[in-house]
């Protein structure tokens, strides 16, 4: 459900009107029922509400009202942050990923959070990504996997080596091994999630022109260069390092089936300015499919009533797709 205070209740509602005349949409939230009848009077919307008790309800439930299951969490205004939700917006997460890991849901779709709500309560990770991989270590009894942010609009995918790191720190943490780590798991996911058997990896340099032969940085030719050689020497197709000021015109070209950044903003300025509201997240590394919006809670919109759908509508799409891909795959490599 995410914050219950932003725009997550809404979108929600409005994905369901845009969704609900196509049954392979299918989906069901685990969130307040309270935050959900008081966006649809904040926004007059026209769209009923069902309360069920298990996901095994909401193929029957979702083609006249939007499934839901009830979660306890405090009465809050729209707009109105509130750290007395904090637990029940982890309490959502929790339960969806046992619904996915128990084989109830196809995939999770994560509305927006505020870290900084969380963290006033207490919450130890930085975000949905860190909490996610912790979730699965616990569920399959092992180290928490390596999760890997791909960030898809606009024709793009590109995936991230460093997140939300400062700038002048991302350097230093470019080492070969996350590299490479990173590499892989976006090589594994292209096949199986996105329906690209070739797996094409373009790989951004760090320094502008790729470094221009050590001119403008030695990181490319000495840390980059050598893990893209090591993968293609296994038979990976990847190409690298490319300027990040025309790799991603490559990518939009056909060269290139995903994108690998070296950081946050690299990444992130060429999707979002391409798809600033259809953007969505998601992340890779995990054992199930999880997407979100590219957006955060807005806490200004939902005060206002107002809403824009299309991220989460196409985080829900990218989903679906995702999970299709998935069931292909398996079935073609059994």
């Amino acid at each position: 459900m995410g914050d219950p205070a932003g725009v997550g209740p809404l979108a929600s509602l409005l994905a369901y009107q845009s969704l609900v005349q196509q049954s392979e949409f299918t989906f069901y939230l685990r969130g307040s029922m309270r935050a959900l009848n008081r966006a649809k009077e904040q926004a007059s919307l026209d769209c009923e509400i069902e309360h069920i008790e298990h996901p095994s309800q909401a193929a029957g439930v979702f083609p006249t009202a939007l499934p839901v299951i009830d979660l306890e969490c405090p009465d809050v205004a729209a707009g109105m942050p509130d750290v007395r939700t904090a637990g029940a917006i982890i309490s959502s997460i929790e339960m969806c990923v046992e619904d996915v890991w128990s084989g109830r849901a196809s995939a999770v779709v994560t509305n927006p959070i505020a870290k900084s709500l969380l963290n006033r309560a207490g919450f130890a990770h930085p975000g949905h990504t860190e909490f996610l991989a912790a979730l699965a270590g616990d569920h399959g009894n092992c180290a928490a996997p390596h999760p890997v942010m791909m960030l898809i609009g606009g024709g793009l995918r590109v995936a991230l080596v460093t997140i939300h790191i400062p700038l002048m720190s991302v350097a230093s943490r470019l080492t070969p091994e996350l590299i490479e780590q990173t590499a892989r798991i976006v090589l594994h996911a292209l096949p199986r999630y996105f329906g690209a058997p070739d797996g094409r990896l373009g790989m951004c340099g760090l320094n502008p022109h790729a470094g221009e032969d050590g001119m403008l940085g030695s990181e490319d030719a000495e840390v980059i260069a050598p893990v893209i050689e090591r993968l293609q020497s296994m038979g990976a197709k990847v190409v690298g390092p490319r300027p990040g000021d025309t790799i991603f015109h490559e990518m939009l070209s056909g060269h290139y089936d995903a994108v690998l950044a070296m950081y946050h903003d690299q990444g992130l300025i060429p999707v979002k300015t391409l798809d600033i509201w259809g953007g969505v997240n998601v992340t890779l590394g995990l054992p199930f499919i999880r997407t979100s919006p590219d957006h955060g809670t807005a806490y200004d919109a939902a005060a206002a009533g107002h809403a824009k759908p299309d991220s989460l509508i196409a985080a829900i799409r990218t989903a679906r797709q995702m999970a299709d891909s998935a069931a292909q795959f398996e079935r073609t490599h059994d």
